[in-house]
């Protein structure tokens, strides 16, 4: 079979409901705030899918450093990668500022994400070391992982009973190897909304010779006292070696960094390739970020916002019967039953007759027989969104039940 026809059929439904399109989103221009309402397709959609935790998109101040950055230095500088030519006096503070923000000696920018997570696990171990991981880690680390050329054993989720056994194995051939254990997981997971247990894990340090990489991409700016991540949030910063948080979920940009102990970030520094060999990030974008993480910092009130969104949906969800899982942050799963079929003609409904756009997650990434819709409150949204939402949740399920999603082609109202 041909290889385009074989990835066709493998489509399926979700193929002949879900085609992209250019112009999936039409933004307001920049005399008006972009808030969670916007236009799809040419109609008016509310959205629960944006990285704006705390509204600083459009923040007037985040506005202003981002065009003054532009006006100063144009999109192109620093023009070299940060071992090179690319490096600045704003790279570097924002570097100082974010790890004593999250109680780090030291910090280290990183261009992108995901392929920054790659590249930290490639470069923190070798052959003779051995990776224990959590079943349901993000996919950057994921792909991190496969890169790693010795051992990795994966335990199940948030089982810190099955975390011991994966550590007494990578303990006995790290014995024979001379190498090390690199214990990764996440400080919030994305999907389930569930935060990874640190602290437990952190206690594990008592028994077995390991150092924790964590992921805490949603959990940066939005968990703890002061938004500075999960590990504030269970007073663990100890048991945390390595500590990973990008700028694409709370601070509404681009990159990331990694924070941890002086001497690891050097070397850091000077070995993960995803740097070593790649521009850093312009300058433009390193100005807006100071002066979104000193708005993070000095406007508790925006974290105190989201908050009151996501709990009241999501106490508002419990009370109508439905599912959200072991969610105990802002991300809002809201798991169904049926099948694929149902899922899309589902969410085409909800989006097309209810005007309320939310994301779809469905099998490999859950099981089968599940759906999830999964609601991403900001500080932007509003109590009126909530209600209506809500609502409109009552419907779909109702219909849910009833077979209504049975059809395949659902025809919109």
């Amino acid at each position: 079979m041909d290889l385009f026809e074989k990835i066709s059929n493998n489509l399926g439904p979700l193929g002949q409901h879900h085609k992209w399109s250019h112009g999936y989103f039409s933004f307001p221009k920049l005399e008006g705030e972009i808030g969670p309402h916007m236009k799809f397709r040419g109609k008016e959609h509310l959205v629960w899918s944006l990285n704006n935790y705390l509204g600083l998109a459009n923040h007037p101040e985040v506005r202003e450093a981002d065009i003054q950055g532009s006006i100063d230095y144009g999109l192109a500088y620093p023009m070299g990668a940060r071992m090179m030519s690319g490096n600045s006096n704003h790279h570097e503070a924002l570097e100082q500022d974010l790890a004593a923000f999250v109680n780090k000696e030291d910090a280290f920018l990183l261009n992108y994400g995901y392929q920054g997570m790659v590249s930290i696990i490639d470069a923190l171990v070798d052959r003779n070391d051995v990776i224990v991981y959590d079943a349901e880690s993000h996919a950057c680390i994921i792909d991190g992982v496969r890169l790693h050329m010795g051992k990795r054993f994966v335990y199940q989720h948030n089982d810190i009973e099955s975390c011991r056994k994966q550590l007494e194995r990578a303990t006995k051939l790290i014995e024979q190897t001379g190498g090390s254990i690199l214990l990764i997981t996440e400080g919030v997971f994305g999907m389930s909304g569930a935060q990874g247990k640190l602290k437990e894990l952190g206690e594990l340090k008592k028994e077995y010779p390991f150092r924790m990489l964590v992921d805490d991409a949603h959990g940066f700016g939005t968990m703890g006292e002061t938004g500075a991540g999960t590990h504030e949030a269970q007073n663990c910063n100890d048991a945390v070696d390595i500590y990973f948080g990008t700028f694409a979920k709370s601070m509404a940009g681009i990159g990331a960094f990694v924070a941890s102990k002086e001497e690891i970030v050097t070397f850091l520094r000077y070995n993960m390739r995803s740097q070593t060999f790649a521009k850093s990030l312009p300058l433009p974008m390193v100005v807006g970020l100071r002066k979104r993480l000193e708005l993070l910092k000095s406007h508790p009130e925006f974290r105190e916002r989201l908050w009151n969104i996501a709990t009241t949906l999501q106490k508002g969800l419990r009370e109508r019967g439905f599912d959200i899982g072991t969610t105990d942050t802002v991300i809002t799963p809201v798991f169904l039953k049926g099948d694929l079929t149902e899922a899309t003609s589902l969410t085409m409904d909800l989006r097309e007759n209810y005007g309320i756009f939310c994301s779809i997650v469905v099998y490999p990434v859950i099981p089968k027989g599940l759906i999830e819709l999964r609601l991403i409150p900001t500080a932007m949204h509003s109590l009126e969104d909530v209600q209506r939402t809500l609502e409109a949740y009552t419907e779909i399920g109702k219909k849910l039940k009833d077979g209504y999603y049975k059809q395949q082609n659902l025809v919109h109202t």
